[in-house]
């Protein structure tokens, strides 16, 4: 069966041809699914009864509803799909601030990476979603419809699911797709090539480089990744791009308690980042079972924050979203992946 979900609306018109419907019924199709967002061909009631019980033999919409919920007392929302063969799960998280609302989707089932203070490294790898799977997240959550804003930042490393990931994304920016505008998606990475430089190639959407200490070898203990793509590396590609105009760059950066959060680790981020013109995110740690790492204290993230901002460099602590319900990401599917 073919998945309608994920495909372009050149897709969609491509298959309605191969299968004896008319041109304009890719246009149809695409309205229905990204558009009125349906569930079922019977939904579609300006396709002939013939062409939907055609469509009905061949494919399959691919809308899937989330399997859990968990909802938080400052109103963020964690959503948990199967996907797969359905005996795999990941989430997205819902998080509604003032006249925003956006949705963190995941891109791999588990991840590869394995940094240390990560919850999904802990699950090791399992799988890449499919650009179905990734759009799923978006169209079948509860107001799906109020979302303003998209982050690849859930589970997984979206650039090695590169082709997935770009794919989501233009249903996500085509006209005839959702129609949003790529100010309103973010990518996170480790800064994974040879995906990094496809994306900054292939997509105007901001990118968001989780950073956490700009030492090499203070780095490699806490992300292998540093081993085979320095971060000295993913600074020099970046280089080579424009962030100055649509397009935004960030550094994510997650503060543990005497470890990266003194003015020596402030100065050498400076050092690494100049002369990028980007934002730097101070991310307290959410602590993860097993994983002894300090969470930074409230004035040291601060003094950090001050020592940058006064050099130049825009700099925000980021407000924890979440904390009463397994904030961390990867923690609600493998608490019922163990279920």
């Amino acid at each position: 069966m073919i998945t309608l979900l994920g495909m372009l609306p050149e897709e969609l018109t491509g298959l309605a041809l191969s299968i004896g419907m008319p041109k304009f019924a890719g246009r149809q199709l695409a309205d229905w699914i990204y558009n009125k967002r349906v569930t079922s061909f019977d939904e579609m009631t300006n396709i002939s009864l013939r062409h939907r019980a055609l469509l009905q033999e061949k494919a399959t919409i691919g809308r899937k509803a989330p399997v859990a919920r968990a909802d938080s007392k400052d109103g963020t929302r964690k959503f948990l799909f199967a996907v797969g063969d359905g005996a795999q799960y990941v989430e997205s998280v819902f998080i509604p601030e003032g006249d925003r609302a956006t949705l963190c989707v995941s891109s791999q089932i588990g991840c590869k990476m394995d940094c240390l203070f990560c919850m999904t490294g802990k699950q090791g790898f399992k799988g890449n979603l499919t650009s179905a799977e990734i759009v799923n997240q978006i169209l079948s959550i509860p107001d799906s419809d109020k979302l303003t804003n998209i982050v690849y930042m859930g589970m997984g490393e979206p650039l090695d699911n590169v082709e997935a990931v770009l794919k989501s994304i233009a249903c996500f920016t085509h006209p005839s797709g959702l129609a949003m505008s790529p100010k309103r998606i973010t990518l996170s990475s480790i800064g994974l090539e040879p995906g990094l430089s496809k994306f900054l190639e292939q997509c105007s959407c901001h990118l968001a480089i989780s950073l956490h200490n700009a030492l090499p070898e203070e780095r490699l203990s806490m992300m292998p990744i540093e081993r085979a793509m320095p971060i000295e590396k993913t600074i020099e590609t970046l280089k080579r791009y424009n962030f100055s105009g649509q397009r935004r760059l960030t550094f994510e950066y997650i503060v543990f308690g005497g470890l990266n959060d003194d003015i020596a680790h402030a100065k050498a981020l400076l050092r690494l980042i100049r002369p990028l013109e980007c934002h730097i995110n101070l991310i307290r740690y959410h602590r993860i079972p097993n994983v002894a790492l300090p969470s930074s204290q409230e004035e040291r993230m601060q003094r950090f924050a001050d020592y940058l901002n006064g050099a130049g460099v825009p700099t925000t602590i980021r407000a924890s979203r979440g904390e009463d319900i397994a904030a961390a990401c990867g923690m609600l599917s493998a608490q019922h992946q163990t279920k």
